[in-house]
C-alpha cells in the first residue's frame, strides 16, 4: 500500500485538496454527522486497468466523499465488491483495498497452462517470434478452447476474492446484505437535514449467454440458485469478469425448475425469468456466463431516476477512451476488435445519448491509451502509474464538478419532458 499512497504526486494531490478547498465543496445533499458527502458510484470494466479505479476513489475519499450504492462490470465489479465488503458504509476503504491488492501477484490470476501463460505475456510485451510460439502451443490452446471454452480456469481469482471476503466475515450474500444494511445517520441538507432512510444497493453486471440475458447480481440471483442468500458474492464477480476465451465461462448447474417452462398464465410479477430477463423459453439445466462488458461495460444507468432531482449524484468512472476516434476495420483483427468494442459500449452510449446530463458526472481516465488491459504481469511501477492516473483525473473532476449547476440542469430537463 505504501508504494501507492506515499508517491510524491499523490501526496501533492492530497495537499492540494485541502489548499483548494475541495474537501469543503458541495458534491451532494446527502451528508452524515462528520460532514462526509455521499454519492452513488458506477465503475467501468477494463481488466488490470481497474487499478486506476482505486486512484480515483482514493482522491474522492480524501475530499470527504463516501460511496452509497455501487455498480460495476468486470474490473469495476471487482472494485465494487471490495468497496462494499471491506469497510462499513461511511468509512474510507481504498487504503484497505490497496493493501490486499499490493500483497497479490496479479499474474497468479492467469491460472491456465504455464506454457500458454508465457505465450500470453509474450503477446502483451510484443516480443519477437510470436507466431512461432503460437504454433508451438497450438495443440494446447485448441484443447483448452474446445474442451473448456477458455484458457484460464479463473479459479485463482474466485478463491482470492472469496478469501478477502472471508477476512471481513462475509461468506454469503446474506452476510454482505446485512453488513451493508448498517448505515450512519444520513441527512438531507437541502431541506433542513431530514433523515435519509433509503437502502444502499449493489449491482454487478454479467452476461448469461445461454439465455442471451443481461444479468444484474444479486437482484437476479434467484434465477440460478434455489437459495441465493447462501451464495458467495465472489460468484457474482467471477461471472462478471469472465473475459471470453481468456477465462473459462462461469457455469452454474442445476438451475431451479430446469427443463420446465414458466406458467404463461401467471402474472409477470409472479414469475422469475419473464420478470427479470424477459425470457420465455425452457429453463436450462446449465448456464454459462461471460464478461458483463459484452452487454454493458459501463452500467451508468444503474441508479437512474427518470423523474425529479436526485439527492445525490451518480458518479461514473470510465477506464477506456470514450468514442474519441473511429475504429479501423480493414483487417480481420481490427474488425473483430471493433465489433467487440461496439457491443461493449453501444448500450451505455445509447443511455448517455438520451440523458446527456450524465456526462457531467463521468470522470474519463482513458487508461487504455497507455496501458494494456490484459497485462496481469504488470510491474509495480506501472501499477503505481495507473493509480496516479486515476488520482490525477479524479482531482480534475472534483475541481470542475458543480453540484448546484447539475441540479439546475436536471430541473430544466424535468420541465421539458
Amino acid at each position: 500500500m505504501e508504494i501507492f499512497v506515499t508517491n510524491p504526486e499523490i501526496l501533492r494531490l492530497v495537499d492540494d485538496i485541502r489548499e483548494k478547498g475541495l474537501n469543503r465543496k458541495h458534491y451532494s445533499d446527502v451528508v452524515d454527522q462528520k460532514g462526509n458527502q455521499y454519492v452513488d458510484l458506477v465503475q467501468e470494466g477494463g481488466g488490470v486497468l481497474g487499478i486506476a479505479l482505486s486512484g480515483y476513489t482514493y482522491i474522492l475519499e480524501k475530499a470527504g466523499i463516501r460511496f452509497f450504492s455501487l455498480a460495476g462490470t468486470s474490473a469495476g465489479a471487482i472494485n465494487t465488491l471490495l468497496i462494499a465488503s471491506m469497510s462499513p458504509i461511511g468509512e474510507p476503504v481504498t487504503e484497505k483495498i490497496l493493501k490486499v491488492m499490493g500483497d497479490m501477484d496479479l499474474f497468479d490470476f492467469v491460472d491456465g497452462n504455464p506454457r500458454i501463460k508465457k505465450l500470453i505475456q509474450r503477446y502483451i510485451e510484443d516480443r519477437p517470434c510470436l507466431f512461432f510460439y503460437i504454433l508451438l502451443n497450438s495443440v494446447g490452446i485448441w484443447r483448452a478452447l474446445t474442451n473448456y471454452l477458455g484458457i484460464n480456469p479463473g479459479d485463482a481469482f474466485e478463491s482470492w476474492i472469496g478469501k478477502v471476503l472471508g477476512e471481513s466475515g462475509i461468506t454469503t450474500w446474506s452476510d454482505l446484505r446485512e453488513f451493508r444494511s448498517v448505515l450512519p445517520p444520513l441527512f438531507d441538507r437541502s431541506d433542513g437535514n431530514s433523515v435519509i432512510t433509503r437502502k444502499a444497493d449493489i449491482q454487478i453486471i454479467a452476461s448469461d449467454i445461454t439465455t442471451k440475458s443481461k444479468i444484474v447480481f444479486p437482484e437476479m440471483a434467484e434465477l440460478y440458485w434455489s437459495d441465493p442468500e447462501s451464495v458467495s458474492p465472489s460468484k457474482f464477480v467471477r461471472a462478471s469478469m469472465s473475459i471470453p476465451f481468456f477465462f473459462f465461462p462461469f457455469q452454474v448447474r442445476n438451475i431451479p425448475d430446469s427443463g420446465k417452462y414458466e406458467d404463461p398464465g401467471l402474472p409477470k410479477e409472479e414469475t422469475r425469468w419473464r420478470r427479470h430477463a424477459a425470457y420465455y423459453g425452457k429453463i436450462p439445466d446449465v448456464v454459462r456466463f461471460v464478461d458483463g462488458g459484452i452487454l454493458s461495460n459501463f452500467p451508468i444507468n444503474a441508479f437512474h431516476m427518470s423523474r425529479g432531482i436526485p439527492k445525490k449524484p451518480t458518479f461514473g468512472v470510465k477506464l477506456s477512451t470514450w468514442r474519441g476516434n473511429y475504429s479501423k476495420t480493414d483487417r480481420l483483427g481490427d474488425m473483430t476488435g471493433a465489433m467487440i468494442g461496439t457491443m461493449r459500449q453501444l448500450h451505455d452510449y445509447e443511455f448517455l445519448r438520451k440523458n446527456p446530463d450524465y456526462n457531467r458526472l463521468i470522470c474519463h481516465l482513458d487508461a487504455d491509451t497507455s496501458f494494456n488491459w490484459l497485462d496481469f504481469n504488470m510491474s509495480k511501477e506501472k501499477q503505481v502509474d495507473l493509480f496516479i492516473l486515476g488520482a490525477r483525473e479524479a482531482f480534475r473532476f472534483l475541481e470542475t464538478f458543480n453540484w448546484l449547476e447539475y441540479k439546475k440542469l436536471r430541473a430544466e430537463r424535468a420541465n421539458t419532458r
